[in-house]
């Protein structure tokens, strides 16, 4: 089965953890309503590995933030683009924009990923 992956990573304030995962859950919800196979959003626990770039340093997070790194798995490129063209419109995300995020959505990285070893 060929996948595809949106990814992201962004630095979050460590004091709206909570709040995030509140949108997350919601958002998470709706995304597998229209179609998405699987939805993750994780908080950075153990992000400083010796010899290694961190996920803090990647993110630029600051001393006060956390990292999140999250994904959402599709069954295609094409299906992804369905989805996530029904998920913006999706009434229930109204009033969800950068201007209202618990965190800054320029410091975000985001990308698609084709599924190059799925096991």
């Amino acid at each position: 089965m060929s996948i595809y992956v949106d990814g992201f990573v962004l630095p979050l304030a460590k004091d709206k953890v909570e709040e995030y995962r509140r949108i997350s859950q919601k958002a998470g919800e709706i995304w597998r309503e229209h179609g998405a196979l699987a939805y993750h959003e994780c908080v950075g626990e153990d992000l400083e590995v010796e010899g290694m770039l961190s996920f803090r340093q990647l993110a630029g997070a600051k001393p006060d933030e956390t990292v999140v790194f999250a994904w959402i798995v599709y069954p295609s490129r094409a299906e992804r683009d369905r989805i996530n063209a029904q998920v913006m419109a999706d009434p229930r995300l109204s009033g969800m924009g950068p201007e209202t995020c618990p965190f800054d959505s320029a410091r975000m990285a985001y990308g698609g990923f084709q599924s190059l070893v799925a096991l």
